[in-house]
């Protein structure tokens, strides 16, 4: 058997095989990831933006950035460099001899495939006075022709060469190994083992330890642990927390201290200009001592929040440190939130402690539209807008506009609203309403229901319940002309001045509910239809008593009873063919016909609902098996705010709560791919007592103020149905002998009865 064999490749080339193979596979998936995109594509986007965010701060970073940013040309320039290397390498390997070749004696002598012995013998003569050492050629030639002639005419040779493909027999299996000789070399031998210990056993697994210990310290948001054992601390020892407080707990996180997060920092300068701040901002608690809220970086970072919420100018070192402050708080309030959550669950599955307030979450996500904006909470929502400042919020809450909410401002006819911002130039006026059109205005609509149950209405007690909440969002822009359409049609029923006023009242804005708005126009149409009663009834007296003066009322008088006679009439005809049509039909066959009839119909209908029930089961079964597979963008809509200094997009949270009770009924569900439409499903275990429950379907944002929605939900809770131990279905025989008995058994019987009533 033949042996085997390593070597190393002495001249260098199978190496550059290698070589060439490791760079291309770093080099193609690199380009594919890290060449910058199409920077033009980002310069359109935001020009598209220009008209609405150009004044936003997030968009003038960006806009500098992209100017400025020298971060794309130096990812081209290395991504071109292996380009080249790797072309270099290419080319190196395209020049290489080939070693190992096909040997064919044939070749060597350069005859064509199956010459004669004769023609072998007498090329080789012929190449031998040419190559022959003696004659002056080159020896190595001279070796291979006769080494080829001994091939073709020793018999042995030749098998040889056609069975293995060498005349002399088989040899050992060579493995060639991809580097070069010098690698292990004995007088390099020492460096190659340095290399290798500092490589594989310093490197790496310093690599290894740093990345696991960074991700060990974060959580799957990229929060650090410590900060999330902090909130759970604080919401747990206040359940009922104010704005003053939650502002605190915030900027006691570990994000904020130098010694846990990097990017955080203490400057010298500090110590001049937060005191100063803080003598400007004035009641922020400083001398209160409890841990952490009287470390220094919590102290800032409280500073620098109160002073972003206040629109407070500050310098350029600590308008950087703001920056980053405000970039943080938004998701440092999120895992606030689901921290709350957390002990909420907890609390209603083992009881024991006081669960967070909802007023604590709500808080939360108040908080949150307050830093996006940059606004405090008692500040108008109109602030949001550009060029508004706090004098010009005089015209907007005046007596004649009132105008105190954006969906206020919406509302207003074109002429009122430029009217009352005439202190806005027409560019501006523009650039507001350009604005103002591209807020968000959200449809929100509810079902309820119980799934996997045969009577999905019926909500029983303990039953898990779904809310299943589709959301529409639109733009302000798409509600101005039905507002101002709503505006300019009069009721079309108004007879008279005072009912065209009773209607222009039970009108109700797009922004109100639709519920009290069905509760207004009805109250109006009941006013209406009163009115329209009471006039007649004076007319009739007036007429019976004779004391009525003109032609007109009596005659109208005498039109509406005759009118109402010939109804009566048509009544009493209908009554008697109904009494004859029952008085006609043949004792009770017929009824009995009719009867089966009406309840087949009811049967029918039953079973149309249940195909339908089971129809939208299944396809709301679809649905959420396709939300589950499929990852959508959480890239919506970016928010317009003046002074957040990073593109936030728009996203929303949608719960259920009880605001009698201050607590939550569904856990809060973020919203993040509300581009168009979305459906979300909140689920909830019914209460475990029977009678009327009054909850709430609140729809949040977490960017903008002004715009949550809140929507009653009624719960009637009824009694479980009790459980039947002796059910039809459940009487199966235990085996088929069983069934065979009890069929026999059955004929008999019927044979026995037959032969009875034969007898």
């Amino acid at each position: 058997m033949a042996g085997q064999q390593f070597q190393y490749d002495d001249s260098g080339n199978t190496f550059f095989y290698f070589l060439t193979s490791f760079v291309g596979l770093i080099v193609i998936p690199a380009t594919y990831y890290l060449w910058p995109r199409d920077q033009n594509a980002e310069q359109l986007r935001l020009k598209s933006l220009r008209r609405v965010h150009g004044r936003c701060l997030w968009y003038r970073l960006r806009l500098m950035k992209s100017q400025q940013s020298i971060g794309p040309t130096l990812k081209k320039a290395a991504l071109l460099f292996g380009w080249a290397v790797f072309l270099l390498l290419a080319y190196k390997v395209s020049k290489l001899d080939r070693e190992y070749q096909e040997y064919n004696p044939y070749e060597v002598l350069n005859l064509d495939q199956g010459a004669s012995v004769s023609e072998i013998k007498k090329q080789y003569r012929v190449l031998s006075l040419k190559y022959h050492p003696d004659k002056g050629g080159d020896e190595a030639t001279f070796m291979r022709i006769a080494k080829a002639y001994a091939a073709l005419t020793n018999e042995q040779s030749r098998q040889n060469w056609e069975t293995y493909g060498n005349p002399d027999g088989p040899g050992a299996t060579s493995f060639g190994i991809a580097l070069p000789a010098w690698i292990v070399d004995q007088k390099n031998s020492m460096l190659v083992l340095l290399v290798y210990g500092l490589a594989f056993m310093v490197i790496l697994p310093v690599v290894v330890g740093t990345w696991w210990y960074r991700s060990i310290r974060y959580s799957g948001d990229q929060i650090l642990i410590s900060t999330t054992q902090l909130f759970m601390h604080f919401m747990y020892k206040t359940p009922n927390m104010n704005m003053k407080r939650l502002t605190m707990v915030l900027t006691a996180a570990f994000e904020f201290d130098p010694r846990s997060n990097k990017e955080a920092t203490i400057r010298p300068t500090d110590n001049i200009e937060v005191p100063q701040l803080i003598r400007e901002l004035g009641n922020i608690n400083v001398k209160k001592k409890e841990p952490p809220f009287c470390y220094p970086y919590s102290l800032k970072a409280r500073v620098l929040v109160l002073s972003h919420l206040a629109r407070m100018e500050v310098s350029e070192e600590l308008e950087e440190d703001q920056r980053f402050v405000v970039r943080k708080s938004p998701a440092l309030l999120q895992e606030m939130i689901n921290v709350g959550c957390q002990l909420t669950m907890m609390a209603n599955s083992r009881g024991g402690f006081h669960a967070p307030r909802l007023v604590t979450i709500e808080n939360c996500m108040k908080l949150t539209q307050m830093i996006v904006q940059g606004l405090q909470e008692s500040k108008s929502p109109l602030l949001q807008l550009p060029h508004f400042e706090e004098e010009h919020l005089r015209y907007c809450i005046s007596k004649k506009y009132k105008v105190r909410t954006l969906q206020d401002l919406v509302s207003l006819k074109d002429s009122d609203r430029r009217s009352m911002l005439r202190f806005l130039g027409e560019e501006k006026y523009d650039e507001v309403m350009a604005v103002l059109g591209s807020f968000p205005h959200i449809i929100m609509d509810i079902k309820l229901q119980v799934l996997d149950d045969e009577d999905s209405n019926n909500i029983t007690a303990g039953s898990i319940v779904t809310v299943t909440v589709t959301l529409t969002r639109k733009r302000m822009a798409d509600m101005f002309e039905k507002e101002q359409e709503a505006s300019i049609c009069p009721g079309e029923e108004a007879a008279n001045t005072e009912e065209a006023g009773d209607s222009n009242k039970a009108k109700t804005k797009v922004w109100q509910n639709k519920n009290k708005g069905a509760k207004k126009t009805a109250k109006s149409k009941k006013k209406k239809l009163t009115k329209k009663k009471a006039t007649p009834a004076p007319v009739k007296a007036k007429q019976a008593n004779g004391n009525v003066a003109g032609n007109e009322i009596a005659a109208a008088a005498s039109a509406t009873a005759s009118a109402a006679k010939e109804e009566d009439d048509e009544a009493s005809d209908k009554g008697s063919e109904s009494d004859e049509g029952e008085a006609n039909k043949d004792s009770p066959s017929e009824r009995d016909e009719e009867s089966d009839k009406q309840s087949d119909t009811e049967v029918d209908e039953g079973a149309g609902d249940d195909e339908e029930e089971w129809e939208a089961l299944q396809q709301s079964i679809q649905r959420r098996e396709r939300a589950l597979l499929e990852t959508k963008s959480k890239v919506t809509h970016p928010v317009y705010s003046l002074y957040f200094p990073e593109e936030k997009q728009e996203w929303w949270w949608l719960y259920i709560a009880d605001r009698k009770d201050q607590t939550l009924v569904s856990m809060p569900y973020h919203v993040c791919t509300l581009k168009d439409s979305e459906e979300v499903e909140l689920k909830f275990p019914a209460p475990s007592k029977t009678g009327n429950y009054q909850y709430s379907v609140i729809l949040r944002s977490d960017s903008y103020l002004g715009l949550d929605q809140i929507k009653p939900l009624k719960l009637e809770v009824h009694e479980a149905k009790a459980i039947m131990d002796n059910h039809p279905q459940w009487d199966i025989p235990d085996t088929e002998e069983e069934d065979e008995e009890q069929e026999d058994s059955d004929g008999i019987e019927e044979s026995d009865y037959e032969d009875e009533d034969n007898d």
